[in-house]
């Protein structure tokens, strides 16, 4: 399962990056559910999952940092850019029967280092 799932979620992120929805949709479950906590948001259905990314009007670029994970779950660490603004952010994948069953995305702004842990930072 390792390899099925670290090759799908490859996939997934190449897909997402070149805006090929249909092969960026592919790894989730007919009824899976996408939550993003921070905006209360849940989306379920693959469907609809794939519409609301569609209708999304910004331009935007993926840049995956690392992925770790095992057996049925999964974390991707990613900078997500809308029109040139990164946004770092996690998704963590839970799949079942080689399908992502659930899926939920935290974003973090940038933000000015600080001054007080200047003298730790490489």
């Amino acid at each position: 399962m390792r390899m099925r799932s670290r090759t799908a979620l490859d996939r997934h992120w190449a897909a997402s990056d070149a805006n090929e929805f249909d092969v960026e949709h592919d790894i989730y479950q007919e009824n899976a559910l996408l939550e993003y906590p921070q905006s209360g948001e849940r989306i379920r259905g693959r469907n609809n999952i794939q519409a609301s990314r569609i209708a999304q009007p910004n331009s935007k670029h993926f840049s995956v940092r690392r992925i770790i994970g095992a057996g049925d779950l999964w974390i991707t660490e990613f900078i997500l850019s809308y029109d040139n603004s990164p946004s770092y952010s996690v998704s963590i994948m839970e799949f079942r029967d080689g399908k992502v069953a659930r899926e939920t995305q935290y974003f973090g702004d940038p933000f000015a280092p600080g001054p007080s842990r200047a003298q730790w930072v490489e």
